[in-house]
């Protein structure tokens, strides 16, 4: 229990950190005077290398341990972290944003090393509370506006610093190994590797670059489109899209409890549903329609109110946290003596579809000027999921039934 308390701590910390330019990228936006589509590049930046190391980390975590591996992890991006805040040139936080973004990785570390000190029956549960770490990205939205506001955005980056490094230091501390928990030394890194050519891995990979990518986007994006849509405050906007990252993340362990007792696939099925209804609804703009009555012409207005908008994102931010257990809860029980490297495979394909998806929501109001086309381009993505998991399970379904019928025909 003390390595999953102290280990869902620091992947906090980390979540918070790689989430870190969702509110430090408005000021930056404002001072660099830059437009939808660079905002969207400088937030997903983190993304994109916390993805990519995703895979040798998981594998790492295999052969050396998730402890060491965690530790040196958080202690390699104290230093870019504090730079930032001395950054001036765009290219220059781009840079650092790679650097940052290794804190991403962790969750690739956190979760093979936590699973471990679990029995099958309890890891969706295990799991699902080391990943409820994601709340990391409500922390920031609390915590981020009020200190640059007192002190200004380049504060930031300094407070942050200290905090990664006083959270590796604890982590070390209350923290433990495990030599049983390590592959052999006789397996290669290629062997590891065979089990990407199982079908399944690539499933997962898909279904979890729609909750774990789609959460990670909206997470970066949706401070910035309370702003510009509603007009709000930097204090207010970051505060009202806590109300979709916290429940993102604290709830994923709920999901794992869940996945536990109804199955991932049940789980992971009605999880699509729900945001399929969602993105539809957020997906419509502010409208104004003239219906020819006779009386005259009568003039409509249809938009998403600032509450139901809420509502609506709350209740996504539940349906990906689940999701995201689900997905895990596949892994956990498909591959538990390689726990490592498919966690890292299908965490690579949830992480660049994070990094992807901002950068497109930028592209797409620069092009349309239609601010909720990223909600129709995730309707979209839904769309495709729900499709490809319907076919993908459907001769898994049919198989038992054509048995059932051969014996009853039989008898």
């Amino acid at each position: 229990m003390q390595v999953l308390v102290s280990s869902t701590t620091a992947f906090t910390i980390c979540f918070a950190i790689w989430m870190m330019f969702a509110v430090l990228g408005i000021p930056i936006k404002k001072t660099l005077g830059l437009n939808e589509t660079e905002f969207g590049l400088l937030a997903a930046m983190p993304v994109l290398s916390g993805s990519l190391v995703r895979v040798p980390l998981g594998i790492w975590c295999d052969r050396f341990g998730g402890r060491i591996v965690f530790f040196a992890l958080m202690l390699a991006t104290v230093i870019p972290i504090y730079m930032i805040g001395r950054a001036t040139e765009f290219w220059q936080f781009l840079v650092l944003g790679l650097f940052v973004g290794l804190a991403g990785g962790s969750f690739s570390v956190g979760t093979p090393y936590v699973a471990r000190w679990f029995p099958k029956e309890r890891r969706g549960l295990a799991m699902g509370i080391f990943g409820a770490g994601n709340s990391g990205s409500a922390l920031t939205k609390f915590v981020a506006p009020a200190i640059i506001t007192a002190f200004g955005w380049q504060m930031l980056p300094t407070v942050y610093a200290c905090a990664m490094l006083v959270t590796a230091l604890a982590f070390w501390v209350f923290t433990y190994s495990d030599p049983s928990h390590l592959v052999s030394g006789s397996v290669t890194f290629a062997q590891q590797l065979k089990v990407l050519k199982d079908r399944r891995v690539w499933r997962y990979c898909q279904y979890y670059s729609v909750v774990f990518g789609g959460y990670v986007g909206l997470a970066l994006w949706m401070t910035k489109y309370y702003v510009a849509e509603y007009g709000f405050d930097l204090k207010l906007a970051a505060l009202l899209a806590a109300c979709f990252s916290l429940p993102g993340g604290v709830l994923r362990a709920v999901g794992g409890w869940i996945s536990d007792r109804y199955g991932a696939h049940k789980v992971t099925w009605a999880v699509m549903w729900v945001c399929w209804v969602c993105f539809f609804l957020l997906s419509y703009p502010p409208t104004d329609m003239v219906v020819k009555t006779v009386k005259g012409d009568m003039v409509l207005h249809l938009a998403v109110a600032p509450w139901m908008f809420t509502a609506l994102l709350f209740i996504v931010g539940t349906a990906m946290a689940v999701g995201k257990a689900s997905v895990f809860k596949f892994i956990a029980d498909d591959f538990s003596d390689n726990i490592g490297a498919v966690s890292g495979v299908v965490g690579l394909a949830g992480g660049l579809g994070g990094f992807i998806l901002p950068i497109m929501f930028g592209a797409l109001v620069d092009l349309t000027g239609v601010r909720s086309s990223a909600f129709m381009l995730l309707y979209g993505t839904v769309c495709v999921s729900l499709v490809w998991m319907h076919f993908s399970f459907r001769p898994a379904a049919a198989a038992p039934a054509a048995s059932g019928a051969r014996r009853a025909a039989a008898a």
